[in-house]
Order: structure tokens, then C-alpha cells, then sequence
């Protein structure tokens, strides 16, 4: 049975909008091989919408020369979570339609290893009020911003526990919570 494994670039006040705010921050080289190693057991990805029209383009175009993500991002099956979305062009890619956790359980029980999920708020906000996430890698910026789309929809609560934990020369930090079960 696979596990859900998010990765999100956060602000300390929870904002996980487009993370264009990160570039103020120069990209520790230590922060990279974090995500790679997120990566590198997932055997998926599963995406809303939004992200996948972001990353479509972006990955598709991309080489393991330029950058040592871009077989996985392009040859990994991607799952994508949309009710209007009716084809997609970058390959191994599925549209599984609208949001709904009998379907995401289901992408669980027949994917033997980590299925990836960087960005996609809705998809993550939904997933979490649904209990279906299985480990939370947050980079948190220090920053906030005032505004913006937050990781927690209102009135969701759950408790997760501390896995592990970094810090960066940038001042982010690297920190892994898994669900209390």
C-alpha cells in the first residue's frame, strides 16, 4: 500500500501560495538533497490542476542535465486531480477527475511506495481534513506574509509528531510530521 508524502514551501504565518516569495532566499544546496530525497522513493505523483498546468510545461522541457529532478517529475506516473480538465499532453499523465478520497484511498492501496505531491493547496487542504496524508515535509521561510492560502483549511484539526527536522544557511527549516495515528 502506498503513503501519501506532501512537500510544501511554507511561510511562518502558513501561506503556501505560489512560492515565488522563496527566491528572496538563496537555494541551499543541503535543501535540495532534502527533496531529492523525498523523491527518490516515490514511485508517483498526484497533483491538482493548478499545479499540474505549472508543471507541464516547466518539467516537460527539462533534462536530467539540467536538472537532476527532471526524470522522475517526467517519467513517473502523474495522477491529476481535476473536474475540468479533460486532456493532458505531458506524458504518463492520468486526470483521475474531481476530488474525492474513495479515489485517492484507492491510488493508495495500488501503488506499492510513496506517492509524491509538491504544491497543490486544495488537493493537500482536502487531503488532510480526509486523513489521507501520510508525512508532511515542510520548508518553512522566515516569512510571513499576512495573506494567502493557508496549508489548513478552517476547522481542520489533527495532531502529527515531529520525524525530523533541519535547518538551512537561508534561515528556512525542514521539518517532517507525521500524523498522530
Amino acid at each position: 500500500m502506498g503513503r501519501i508524502v506532501v512537500h510544501e514551501f511554507i511561510t511562518l504565518d502558513g501561506v503556501i501560495d505560489n512560492p515565488a516569495w522563496t527566491m528572496g532566499y538563496a537555494f541551499d544546496p543541503k535543501m535540495g538533497g532534502a527533496i531529492a530525497g523525498i523523491m527518490q522513493p516515490s514511485k508517483a505523483l498526484l497533483m491538482g490542476r493548478n499545479t499540474y498546468e505549472l508543471f507541464a510545461p516547466t518539467w516537460s522541457a527539462r533534462t536530467a542535465e539540467e536538472d537532476p529532478g527532471a526524470p522522475f517529475m517526467n517519467d513517473s506516473p502523474k495522477y491529476v486531480v481535476s473536474s475540468t480538465l479533460r486532456e493532458t499532453e505531458w506524458n504518463n499523465s492520468t486526470i483521475i477527475g474531481a476530488y474525492n478520497p474513495e479515489t485517492i484511498r484507492s491510488l493508495k492501496d495500488r501503488t506499492e511506495g510513496e506517492i509524491y505531491v509538491s504544491g497543490s493547496g486544495t488537493l493537500v487542504r482536502a487531503m488532510l481534513a480526509d486523513g489521507l496524508v501520510d508525512e508532511l515535509h515542510l520548508f518553512v521561510f522566515p516569512l510571513a506574509l499576512g495573506a494567502g492560502p493557508r496549508l489548513f483549511a478552517d476547522g481542520v484539526k489533527t495532531k502529527f509528531t515531529l520525524a525530523a527536522s533541519e535547518a538551512y544557511e537561508n534561515g528556512a527549516l525542514h521539518l517532517v510530521y507525521r500524523p498522530v495515528q
